[in-house]
């Protein structure tokens, strides 16, 4: 059997039917059409989500059911161990690619050899009232200033070279789920470069039974342990993340009785009615 380049990785979980149906199609109506498709159950006992998957007639898609309930973390890591492809493709169940994500993160790191991760912008739909697109920075630099403060390399839209993990014995870990992607992306900062493709790649379906609504306290604490591991490890890019904060943003504003503009504070400068320069400030 030939070794396919990317392998696209997809755990599912008690899916709703009709989200993984469009969640396979979006996949097997790529342009890049060498790839391996490993879906995994981490819901053995539901017998719609075999069915489903076996209406698909190709031989791409690879279907494993774990014996019992594993998580998300040691699902993700049981795909990377079953993955063939040179490239991993991350990709959630209830999210749709656009028919050329695969294509253009291929010709991206075929071309780039010293990038092991590369992602897109997210199109969020699902949910009346959240339909947006998501941004995030495009060069290494910018996203691991970025990263000291939050995720902004979008996991569901990510691909990576799995030589990067296996050389250095990355991998997804339980004790930080349900930020396992956040945990994944700070053990790579100092291994690798980003860089994130400045269009939609993924479109990111937004619903209540999202594991970040679901699981929210949990995933705040893990966020912050992260977030706190990483300004410890690499100070620079902290110090450079809190210079960002203070540049380029609105960061005070004062109104008389909520109305009536006042002095606001922007690019350290102290403005008298929200428009005029009184003084400079210097940060410390």
């Amino acid at each position: 059997m030939a070794t396919p380049k990317v392998s696209v990785l997809t755990p599912i979980y008690n899916t709703d039917v009709c989200h993984l149906r469009e969640c396979i199609e979006s996949v097997l109506n790529q342009t890049f059409s060498d790839f391996e498709f490993i879906i995994l159950n981490d819901s053995p006992e539901n017998k719609a989500l075999d069915a489903l998957v076996a209406s698909f007639d190709d031989t791409r898609i690879r279907y494993v059911k774990n014996d019992k309930n594993m998580g998300i973390s040691a699902s993700r890591n049981k795909l990377l161990g079953l993955a063939r492809g040179e490239y991993i493709a991350i990709f959630d169940h209830d999210d749709i690619c656009v028919t050329d994500r695969l294509a253009a993160q291929v010709e991206f790191l075929d071309s780039n050899p010293a990038v092991g991760v590369v992602s897109g912008l997210l199109e969020v739909f699902g949910i009346n009232g959240t339909e947006c697109i998501l941004t995030a920075p495009e060069n290494d630099t910018d996203i691991k200033i970025m990263t000291m403060r939050d995720c902004c390399v979008a996991h569901s839209a990510a691909m990576i070279r799995k030589s990067v993990l296996d050389e250095n014995n990355i991998c997804y870990e339980a004790y930080f789920s349900p930020a396992e992607d956040y945990r994944l992306w700070a053990r790579l900062m100092a291994v690798t470069r980003f860089y994130n493709i400045q269009r939609v790649l993924v479109k990111y379906r937004n619903h209540d039974n999202r594991t970040s609504i679901v699981q929210n306290a949990r995933m705040t604490a893990a966020h912050r342990a992260i977030a706190l591991d990483l300004r410890n490890s690499f100070p620079a890019y902290y110090r450079e993340m809190q210079h960002s904060d203070t540049a380029g943003i609105t960061i005070f504003r004062l109104r008389l009785f909520g109305v009536v503009p006042l002095l606001k504070i922007k690019n350290n400068r102290v403005l008298l009615f929200e428009a005029i320069p009184v003084f400079r400030i210097f940060w410390r």
